[in-house]
């Protein structure tokens, strides 16, 4: 990733160098003793800015290879260790383990389509976790991971930019006790046992939606007793995450699908979020100036990844974008997706006024999701269960863990 940005850089620093060359030759162009100098001059700049970029990227790359090699070479021999999670407790905050994860959560949510694409081994793929451990999708591993498993199981997906440790935020000051969360919670006052998703937050929401939708499927096949309830728990893009795993997980037939009972969106952005919309407009008016001051921040903007850009409506499938320049498309070309049949659907808003009839609450939500784009998506097909919540005084990520979110949900699963 480091040797692939340094080209990234030299091409950009290539691009400013004619930009700023090519504003000088245009002034000079207009006075005639200068102008076939200029012209002249222009060219062999042209020529060794070029042999100089190339010869940067040619370094770049033996080095890259020098070290490829040097590391492959210190490997041999070694036994991968096991993968050992960040603890889910909030008293962890800080320590090395979670600056880790938290960074590659960040790097993850800016460029993971990058670096799925380019089979990185940055990028989070996608798994579920109890406990402290990753979950193999096998019965005798399920067997072992599980061994207190109940029939009803909850699934909780994170948002953007953060992994499944983000259900731990806050817990010591809501809870009194750093390792309590939403799951353990269930798990104790429901015999509902937890399971949480991890993934690269930086794809395609509807790629990430057709990835869970499998590993329930596989999950519900291996799992260590039958299955009788299914509990989808999302945050912020978990949420359209959710909606569209039950999309594809119907479109294919896949029996998961027929289990769920109940889904809880939190502080999703079902009909946008608004930073994105300003981060769109704002990429798109920098490059139109032909100034590298401009049209360089424009372009580092715009390379942001495509699980963001989904959020500029709330995408969910794959119609929305596939075969189409995300970056050219001003209108809204959100694709009705029904909800799935069967389903109580929640979803959950919040004001960080305490009054969420207030006008600033309104403007601003939670401070990322407004509330009438939290309270689901505009259907005008199909007719479901539905209950929308906004709650005062809370922000977005306290969605995650906020006792009185938690009390919505305890009070709905016991019904």
């Amino acid at each position: 990733m480091v040797h692939d940005a340094v080209d990234h850089t030299a091409d950009l620093v290539e691009e400013a160098n004619a930009s700023v060359a090519h504003t000088v030759l245009k002034y000079l162009s207009l006075i005639e003793p200068l102008a076939e100098p200029a012209r002249s001059v222009e060219a062999a700049r042209g020529a060794i800015t070029s042999g100089v970029i190339g010869a940067v990227k040619a370094v770049n790359r033996a080095v890259q290879v020098t070290t490829d090699a040097g590391l492959d070479l210190a490997a041999e021999g070694r036994a991968e260790p096991a993968e050992s999670p960040v603890p889910l407790r909030s008293d962890v905050m800080k320590s090395a383990a979670w600056v880790g994860d938290a960074a590659l959560a960040a790097v993850n949510a800016a460029v993971g389509d990058y670096l799925h694409a380019r089979d990185n081994g940055l990028s989070l793929g996608m798994s579920l976790r109890a406990g402290d451990r990753y979950l193999p999708l096998d019965p005798e591993g399920l067997r072992d991971a599980l061994p207190d498993a109940t029939g009803r199981v909850a699934v909780f997906v994170h948002g953007l930019g953060t992994t499944e440790w983000s259900w731990c935020l806050n817990a010591l000051e809501y809870h009194g006790d750093a390792g309590e969360n939403f799951g353990t919670r269930l798990a104790r006052d429901l015999a509902i046992t937890p399971v949480f998703v991890r993934y690269n937050s930086g794809r395609h929401v509807s790629e990430n939606g057709r990835a869970l939708a499998g590993l329930l499927d596989a999950l519900v096949a291996s799992y260590p007793v039958p299955v009788t309830e299914v509990v989808l728990i999302g945050h912020s893009m978990g949420g359209l995450v959710l909606r569209s795993a039950c999309h594809y997980g119907r479109e294919e037939g896949q029996g998961w699908t027929r289990l769920v009972r109940r889904a809880f969106c939190l502080g999703s952005p079902h009909q946008g979020a608004a930073l994105e919309k300003i981060g769109h407009v704002a990429a798109s008016v920098l490059q139109h100036f032909d100034a590298p001051g401009a049209w360089i921040p424009g372009r580092i903007l715009d390379g942001r990844s495509a699980g963001i850009k989904d959020l500029r409506y709330g995408y969910t499938v794959d119609e929305e974008w596939l075969g189409l320049d995300p970056d050219a498309l001003l209108d809204d070309r959100t694709v009705e997706v029904p909800l799935l049949e069967g389903v109580a659907w929640h979803f959950v808003a919040a004001t960080v006024t305490k009054d969420v009839a207030h006008p600033m609450g309104r403007l601003i939500g939670d401070l990322l999701v407004r509330v009438g784009s939290a309270s689901g998506p505009v259907l005008t097909r199909g007719t479901f269960p539905i209950e929308t919540r906004p709650f005062g005084a809370v922000m977005h990520h306290q969605l995650q863990n906020h006792p009185d979110v938690y009390e919505l949900i305890r009070s709905a699963c016991t019904d």
